[in-house]
């Protein structure tokens, strides 16, 4: 029998095969940085929503006890479970204690600790219209409540690894410290 030269012309050499195969490897590789931080930034709205909840849960839990914050502590993976805790002390407020987990908290945090977020003790109890972190009074735009416990956003760079909720209730992934801004431009 004959070969069929029209079904050799059509058929891939090995080299076009290889070819084929190192091409498709280089744009996977290419790509899939890329797809990890599209993930992560999605990962990181998401973390941003619940944030945006928990200042809810705070202005509700404010104008309930005469304009004053709570008194909170942060329960790390080794601290006695005693403490009034983030979980604990907005349980009412909050429509859902999963609202306290970061899609990017890495694995066992949020049951270890109850929340993916820390709480700025240094504002424990105070006044929320005049905010003061040791001497330094802070205006609500500068003061942060509530934050990643971690940089689990680390994959969209070290500026935006972690998430911040302010006492005025806007939400950014970079840490604003009084005398840090010059002109409205943060400072290098």
């Amino acid at each position: 029998m004959r070969p069929n030269p029209a079904a050799a012309a059509r058929a891939f050499t090995l080299i076009e095969l290889l070819v084929t195969i190192a091409i498709i490897a280089i744009l996977a590789a290419v790509l899939l940085p890329t797809l990890s931080r599209a993930s992560e930034s999605g990962r990181s709205a998401a973390c941003k929503s619940n944030l945006h909840q928990i200042g809810v849960a705070l202005q509700l839990y404010v104008e309930e006890n005469k304009n004053r914050l709570p008194t909170v502590y942060d329960l790390a993976t080794n601290s006695p479970t005693n403490l009034p805790v983030i979980n604990l002390v907005l349980s009412n407020q909050l429509g859902s204690q999963a609202v306290l987990r970061c899609p990017s908290d890495r694995p066992g945090l949020f049951e270890q600790t109850g929340s993916s977020y820390a709480w700025n003790s240094l504002v424990n109890g105070q006044d929320a219209d005049s905010l003061q972190i040791f001497t330094l009074r802070l205006p609500t735009t500068k003061a942060p409540l509530v934050f990643d416990k971690e940089g689990f956003h680390a994959a969209l760079g070290a500026k935006r690894a972690v998430n911040y909720l302010y006492a005025d209730g806007h939400i950014k992934n970079l840490l604003i410290l009084p005398g840090s801004e010059q002109n409205g431009a943060p400072r290098p």
